[in-house]
């Protein structure tokens, strides 16, 4: 008969019971001496048997078959997974079998983690197994994994429920251990584009999370209340305007990985917290930091995978220097038709009503150009493009443009079909600089939530004079999903942001919550 999965548990229970009744501890104190990896020994176990004859190591018991007194099994630790050969009469000493016959045989369970020595053989059917002289069990589990499916070779989830997945990511990758593989991949591009940023001497920095006013982006801030100070304050939406100031005080070029959040929807590309590494350096423009964007880009491609080119679901993305350019006036005129670089903004409501963008009474000139852009645009551009030269109402943190009146030095990085980073020529005149921070505020005032407010330590600082800079935001979770081949951002969080969880009267097992 099938037990419900409650059933199960208890059994579990009375197994952890009847454990500790024997005298073995289910969650021993003392550390366990792992000497090898499992990858490490099939990786390099001589076909002559002269070395490994001395292994220890630790994992999760994932398989058992029993074949009265002697077994094989299969652990699984942080680097994959080895077959063991039990042996009862090897495992056990005198004529108290019970470690084999009541604890290995009827009280572990998969899932159990478990730590053995052996030595390394390989079977007759060739396969790289550790002959186990000693077994120990280390931690002992009361929740029973979900069953990852395999059909005519396919492997299907073992989630019914995909959301479960991010809900309990510890099941996950213990079921899923190319799960995993994702998330090293991930600290690996980081660590890749840290050592980027070291090797020209850029100094990495922190900035404040709670703020008392948020800038730097148009977005909707958390705000929360500091009870002894008595003062609103802010989580950041971007360390743009902190990063600025340590340029006015003196250095040349400073970065900082930063966890950011924004109060705005949900979905494949966005989750409320997130994190984007922050460049600023020192005299360079716009058109300089295009060139460190290529290099740097294509340079974590292949740390990541040995070349220039990425396979993202069907296509093959290629961040081989250079990428192709195109101002937003021309991709807008290339992808609608329409030449809106004199356009006023309600001749700009009329094209967006033709084309079905949807847009709003709260939305400028500038957000609407954007609307249109998102809409017709964006998603057409695979391969990495820099889009160049935005309309100076779009930008209120940018330098305007040296030749194009009624433009900014700015550009944004658009890889398959979605924004990778964006990018000015700073704004460093401080009178210029309130007057579109005021402009921001009349916004405001026509109900648009993602205006920026304005800062007047940060304009206190411009008046100080900062150099002519350079700056960058790269979103990591994003170049992340690019480089793992991930279509979810969910997929690339350890831990992404999930509504609250409908709990069940009785706790059930992942699979059939």
């Amino acid at each position: 008969m099938q037990l419900s999965l409650t059933e199960q548990e208890q059994i579990r229970r009375d197994s952890l019971n009847e454990i500790s009744r024997l005298g073995i501890n289910p969650y021993p104190p003392e550390t366990f001496p792992v000497n090898i990896t499992s990858a490490e020994i099939k990786k390099n176990y001589p076909a002559d048997n002269s070395l490994y004859q001395d292994v220890s190591i630790a994992g999760r018991l994932m398989t058992r078959r029993i074949m009265g007194a002697a077994s094989f099994a299969e652990l699984q630790d942080s680097a994959g997974r080895i077959q063991l050969y039990i042996k009862r009469d090897e495992i056990c000493t005198g004529d108290d079998k019970t470690l084999y016959n009541t604890v290995f045989k009827r009280l572990l369970d998969i899932g159990d983690i478990i730590g053995v020595t052996g030595y390394v053989f390989v079977t007759q059917m060739g396969e790289i197994s550790i002959h186990v002289k000693s077994l120990k069990l280390l931690s002992k589990s009361l929740r029973v994994l979900p069953i990852v499916k395999e059909k005519d070779g396919e492997v299907f989830d073992a989630f019914t429920d995909p959301e479960q997945r991010y809900r309990q990511r510890y099941v996950d990758m213990i079921v899923n251990p190319m799960v995993r593989d994702v998330f090293v991949k991930r600290t690996q591009l980081v660590n890749s584009m840290r050592q980027f940023l070291n090797s020209r001497s850029y100094l990495e920095v922190e900035t404040p999370v709670l703020q008392p006013l948020y800038g730097g982006a148009a977005a909707r801030p958390f705000k929360t209340h500091h009870n002894s100070l008595d003062m609103t304050l802010y989580l950041r939406i971007a360390n743009e305007l902190y990063l600025k100031r340590l340029i006015v005080g003196g250095f040349d070029g400073v970065y900082e990985f930063s966890k950011d959040f924004r109060n705005e929807g949900m979905d494949r590309f966005h989750n409320p917290e997130f994190t984007q590494m922050e460049l600023y350096v020192a005299y360079k423009d716009y058109e300089w930091m295009m060139e460190l964007v290529e290099e740097m880009v294509e340079k974590i491609a292949f740390d990541l995978h040995g070349k220039t080119e990425v396979q993202v679901g069907d296509k093959l993305i290629d961040f081989k220097r250079p990428w192709k350019r195109f101002t937003m006036f021309e991709v807008i005129k290339h992808f609608t038709g329409a030449d809106i670089e004199n356009k006023s903004e309600e001749e700009l409501v009329t094209l967006a009503k033709q084309l079905d963008v949807p847009i709003d009474k709260t939305m400028a000139k500038g957000k609407i150009i954007d609307q249109i852009f998102g809409e017709k645009c964006e998603p057409n551009l695979i391969q990495p493009t820099f889009i160049t030269d935005y309309p100076v109402e779009m930008s209120p943190l940018a330098k305007k443009h040296r030749s194009k009146p009624g433009l900014v030095e700015r550009f944004e990085a658009i890889c398959n079909g979605k924004e990778l980073c964006n990018a000015f020529s700073e704004l460093n005149d401080p009178i210029d600089q309130r007057e579109r921070f005021e402009s921001q505020l009349e916004l405001g005032k026509r109900g648009d939530d993602e205006s920026m407010v304005l800062d007047e330590d940060f304009l206190r600082s411009l008046e100080f004079a900062m150099p002519p800079t350079s700056g960058l935001g790269i979103g990591i979770d994003r170049l992340t999903m690019i480089m793992t081949n991930q279509s979810s951002i969910q997929d690339v969080l350890f831990f992404p942001q999930m509504r609250p969880e409908k709990r069940a009267s009785n706790p059930q097992s992942p699979q059939d919550v």
